[in-house]
């Protein structure tokens, strides 16, 4: 199978099931016939561009991103709990797992005025092209 059919299959699951984890999505391809390495799965979901949401119950589960979702100033309230500046980078608290979406994001929106992320688990370093530029993304997130 080629990237391409397995990337839609990853799409397929995401829009008819909930699921919440990597290992959801792998399990569910691996139930059509489809054998994939973690590393293989991580990239393919980056390359789609998933992002993850909440449910009414809290509950966090994947979805397919929008144009709308793609625009950094509408990220905000889903992901980003707390900005900090230190310098030229700021420092982005999410909820646990979130860090590396929100990366994403960021990166797939290509902004001149940021040079790169730097995802955890729950932390994302923004950096910025210089303390100017830091200044204004941090009083657009806040």
């Amino acid at each position: 199978m080629n990237k391409s059919e397995r990337q839609n299959k990853i799409k397929a699951i995401i829009q008819h099931q909930h699921v919440g984890t990597q290992g959801d999505i792998k399990d569910s391809l691996a139930d059509q016939g489809v054998s994939v390495t973690q590393a293989t799965l991580s990239r393919d979901l980056r390359e789609i561009g998933l992002l993850k949401r909440r449910d009414e119950l809290g509950k966090l589960y994947y979805t397919l991103s929008t144009e709308e979702d793609s625009h950094f100033s509408n990220v905000v309230g889903d992901y980003i709990k707390k900005v900090s500046r230190a310098g030229f980078i700021l420092v982005l608290g999410t909820e646990l797992g979130e860090a590396d979406v929100l990366a994403n994001i960021i990166d797939r929106e290509g902004r001149s005025d940021i040079l790169g992320t730097v995802a955890g688990a729950d932390t994302l370093l923004v950096i910025c092209q210089n303390e100017v530029k830091a200044q204004a993304i941090e009083d657009e997130l806040s």
